[in-house]
């Protein structure tokens, strides 16, 4: 019996922006060779290591801001600065974001409990499975569970932000598969500011964003992605792909 396909938050997300990126991304191998490191994805994944270890109950080794700066330094990722300056002046950068959100934790922390942190969900379909992994969920003292998720690159964050995140309505549904009898939310920290926000989702609504999901994935598993023409777009600036489409004759000419 074949596998089920499998399909995250972030697959969804590149595919409804671009089906082509989607496709240089993960369908054909050729793709692997025209991506490039990127600055940003090796700041969030440096906070994103920190902040596992300081939530992990189980992990004592980065209990204070001055562990978790040491931690920063070590795990550090360097890969997509352009020279040693800018990755320097990042990891300035990077750590007086964990010491902002390390103090305003501590001096705001509730009795709430770390259930899971960078825990890997999924939730099957009957043609596919819906993964993804949620940077933390903690359960409150009346039993509701709230799925943290830090933004680096955020300075500014509101609840219809959040109410609005494909991805955040994703760990919704995953969250709450693993635990149909508890209310989910889910928050967005925006390490820049310290701004928080919330939402969650209806029963009604809940339900209606798994029939959406499921038709876009049965359209991502349908496509003829060998019959597509690519389009200009405004994100194929910085595209990794943009030179393969520009060989498609549909594409049209470059006009910088």
């Amino acid at each position: 019996m074949s596998r089920k396909p499998t399909l995250s938050p972030s697959r969804i997300a590149t595919y409804l922006a671009c089906p082509v990126k989607y496709y240089w991304t993960y369908v054909d191998p050729k793709g692997r060779w025209y991506l490039q490191s990127k600055s940003y994805y090796s700041f969030g994944a440096s906070l994103h290591r920190v902040l596992q270890r300081f939530h992990d109950e189980g992990d004592r080794g980065v209990d204070t801001a001055h562990q978790a700066l040491a931690t920063l330094e070590e795990s550090w990722i360097e890969a997509g600065y352009d020279c040693q300056e800018e990755m320097q002046q990042a990891l300035g950068d990077g750590k007086a974001l964990l010491a902002g959100y390390i103090e305003r934790y501590q001096a705001t922390k509730t009795s709430a409990r770390v259930l899971y942190v960078e825990k890997r969900l999924r939730l099957e379909f009957p043609d596919w499975i819906l993964v993804g992994q949620v940077d933390r969920v903690d359960e409150h003292e009346d039993g509701s569970l709230e799925i943290v998720d830090y933004k680096s690159g955020r300075d500014h964050v509101s609840n219809d932000d959040v109410a609005h995140d494909l991805a955040m309505c994703c760990y919704q549904l995953l969250v709450k598969a693993q635990h149909p009898d508890r209310a989910v939310r889910s928050t967005i920290v925006a390490l820049r500011s310290g701004e928080e926000a919330s939402a969650s989702l209806s029963t009604d609504a809940a339900e209606e964003f798994k029939v959406d999901l499921d038709i876009i994935a049965q359209e991502i598993m349908c496509k003829e992605f060998s019959e597509m023409s690519p389009c200009r777009k405004l994100l194929c600036t910085g595209c990794d792909f943009v030179s393969l489409c520009r060989d498609h004759p549909d594409f049209g000419p470059d006009t910088e």
